[in-house]
């Protein structure tokens, strides 16, 4: 199949499979007239890479996954590699949820105790810088 046909196939375009193409994910061989060729392991290379990408994981992280099914493995994620690259991002997403923990931790308390300072509805005024005009407004 030509690489429109691999794009529409795949749900992604022709660009990208031009990009994947330079990044050396998905290799691309030349009919007589110069045209690309791709066949369906082609299109299962673009799912998988798809597939990863939604899932949360960069480019180059699909690398050990699409070299999985280049050496013949049913699943990207069949090999030690890929496996690897799965534990990685899970720290590195773990670690991210631990700081937002903590900023929401922190927010809680700074609410917590502005809802013990305040008394009830509060008056905010803003005041532009020429002092001529203040505009009011509910807190």
């Amino acid at each position: 199949m030509r690489i429109g046909e691999l794009a529409r196939r795949a749900g992604t375009t022709t660009r990208a499979l031009r990009f994947y193409e330079a990044q050396g994910l998905l290799p691309a061989r030349r009919s007589a007239n110069g045209y690309r060729e791709y066949d369906e392991e082609d299109l299962r290379l673009v799912s998988e890479i798809l597939m990863l990408q939604a899932a949360g994981l960069s480019l180059d992280d699909t690398r050990p996954f699409v070299e999985c099914l280049r050496a013949g493995h049913d699943a990207g994620d069949a090999c030690a590699d890929s496996v690897e690259v799965y534990r990685r991002r899970l720290a590195e997403v773990d670690a991210c949820l631990e700081r937002l923990n903590a900023v929401r931790a922190g927010l809680l308390t700074k609410l917590a105790r502005a809802l013990v300072r305040q008394p009830g509805p509060c008056r905010v005024t803003d005041r532009p810088i020429d002092d001529d005009v203040y505009e009011d407004r509910e807190c």
